[in-house]
């Protein structure tokens, strides 16, 4: 009897070991291999074609689905609004998944979301497009602690190359997606189309993120003890870090919401529109390799964000005065602007002495940023159904660069959370 319960309990140690060790690998860091890097790349380039997609049809659908100018303004607040809603779930999923498998969930809820917003009227459109954001959110904040865990001695160069890919992804949505509603015939294939991109992602990412032997080394502090979770709420400088990555979210995506009508109506053809959406998005691929490398290489990173965020302060005012007379001019301008947010992610990494404070500052400056970020397409658009222009609007976006060059400079500071 003594003899069966010995064994009972020699199988029993086993199993909960085996169960252990199990759980201790998957919460290890992902393997930080070039297939890796590939996963990151094209988990990337789907974070925002959901948005320009979109954006680059939008009159049409909303022509073809009867619906007002509030619930345009909605639609392009949706994606954002999700983004900080979702944020918060995803280091719970991280921490109860492990990071391969929840940026899996993530891919596998965009590709869903983006099918649903095809099938039916405004508010099955409304619903798929909160779905596909839920997924992209938790990317957003998880891929960058994968950066950080998984390539520390090279967070500025695989940072450099998922903005890059993130870039990309913004670019092509809004470039292929009106030629390609004339032939498939309608703005349902064309938007729903990216799905098959975000499925091959999806495929990749399974082959490539692999969970190493060891738990807690990628993760810990720099005694090699893993350093418990604590909160960011007490930290000034982490709420500096959440404002200011608001900030340049409600720039980025009002400008991926609204820039295509804008250019259409001052008599530039949607095409032409579709194309300077894209090429919004692409100037960020050439800054994505240059300016992370060189600027998170630095103490400082505040005259990088600073110097970036006025020249797209000077497209704006550009726009305001003059929107048809240089719009090829003011895109790239502003494109220029919008790369700061290869340093808004990049900051969330510099300004914390371990991934699992990355983990909870992602998580914050996403979740908080991405809700206050969101109000900045609804407003724009609000603003230009009241006033019939777009001068309003405009001056909304310039105080709010001003308000980012700002809290770049601080945030931009070498000091840690």
């Amino acid at each position: 009897m003594s003899i069966q319960h010995a064994e009972d309990q020699a199988e029993e140690t086993v199993v909960t070991r085996a169960a252990e060790s199990v759980d201790h690998r998957r919460h290890a860091a992902l393997v930080g291999t070039p297939l890796l890097v590939v996963g990151v790349a094209l988990a990337a380039s789907n974070l925002r074609p959901a948005v320009t997609s979109m954006a680059s049809v939008l009159g049409e659908v909303r022509d073809d689905l009867g619906a007002s100018s509030v619930w345009a303004s909605v639609l392009t607040s949706a994606p954002t609004i999700c983004f900080g809603l979702a944020a918060v779930a995803a280091p719970l999923l991280g921490r109860r998944f492990g990071m391969a498998r929840a940026v899996g969930i993530s891919l596998a809820v965009l590709t869903l979301g983006l099918l649903m917003r095809v099938i039916d009227g405004p508010w099955v459109v409304l619903g798929g497009t909160f779905v596909a954001a839920a997924g992209i959110a938790i990317g957003n904040v998880l891929i960058p602690v994968v950066v950080k865990e998984s390539f520390p001695n090279a967070v500025g160069r695989v940072t450099g190359v998922y903005t890059a890919a993130l870039a990309a992804g913004g670019g092509i949505g809004a470039a292929f997606t009106p030629p390609m509603e004339a032939l498939f015939g309608g703005w349902r294939a064309s938007v729903g189309a990216w799905a098959a991109l975000s499925l091959a992602a999806l495929l990749v990412w399974g082959i490539g993120a692999r969970h190493g032997t060891t738990g807690g080394v990628a993760r810990a502090g720099g005694d090699g003890a893993v350093p418990e979770r604590r909160s960011l709420l007490r930290s000034p400088l982490a709420w500096a870090v959440t404002a200011f990555f608001g900030l340049q979210a409600l720039v980025a995506y009002t400008a991926m919401g609204w820039l295509a009508e804008l250019f259409v109506s001052v008599g530039i053809p949607r095409t032409d529109a579709g194309y300077m959406l894209a090429l919004v998005n692409m100037i960020g691929i050439p800054l994505s390799f240059i300016v992370p490398p060189l600027a998170l290489n630095r103490r400082s990173q505040s005259g990088w964000i600073v110097g970036m965020a006025s020249v797209g302060l000077a497209s704006v005012i550009g726009m305001a005065i003059a929107p048809a007379a240089a719009p090829w001019l003011w895109t790239v301008m502003l494109g220029v602007g919008m790369g700061v947010f290869p340093l808004g992610l990049g900051v969330i990494a510099v300004r914390t002495r371990n991934s699992v404070d990355t983990t909870s500052l992602s998580a914050m400056a996403q979740g908080f940023g991405y809700l206050f970020g969101a109000s900045g397409p609804f407003l724009f658009g609000l603003l230009h159904g009241i006033s019939g222009g777009w001068t309003l609007s405009l001056s909304l976006l310039a105080v709010v660069i001003v308000a980012e060059m700002v809290l770049g400079w601080i945030v931009g500071r070498p000091r840690y959370v």
